[in-house]
């Protein structure tokens, strides 16, 4: 079930960062030195898609394991090298990365929290896709 959560969560993530950074157009490092051009039209780096994504995968396995294994906690090591690595790399800014962590976090957290799948889920009876409420 973890394994299907981190999933669904760094699918939702990413889907959520690329509709971001669509919607702000912020530019990279790599293309101006100034950390203020938003809205400049195209896919911007903000927030981070990559840490996003590594965030909310390791959050679900942080949360069902922390009590039993707290040495999972390393795991939230995996988003922090990732955020250094794109800084470093000039593909985003701090507070892309930031934002991403964040981003990625609250998608794993709330997933973790949840009794049923947010979009995909096996279950004895059958599979589905979409949102799942019961009456």
């Amino acid at each position: 079930r973890t394994c299907w959560e981190s999933g669904e969560v760094a699918f939702v993530s990413a889907v959520a960062a690329e509709g971001l950074q669509f919607i702000t157009g912020r530019q990279s490092p790599s293309a101006t030195g100034d950390p203020n051009k938003w809205f400049s039209g195209g896919k911007g780096s903000f927030p981070s898609t990559h840490v996003s994504v590594t965030t909310a995968a390791v959050t679900p396995f942080i949360y069902q394991y922390i009590h039993d294994q707290p040495l999972v906690a390393a795991l939230a090591l995996l988003p922090m090298y990732e955020m250094v690595a794109r800084v470093k790399a000039r593909e985003h800014w701090q507070t892309d990365v930031i934002a991403g962590a964040a981003l990625g976090f609250a998608v794993g957290a709330y997933e973790a929290h949840r009794d049923n799948p947010l979009v995909f889920s096996v279950l004895p009876g059958g599979a589905y896709i979409g949102f799942r409420h019961s009456f």
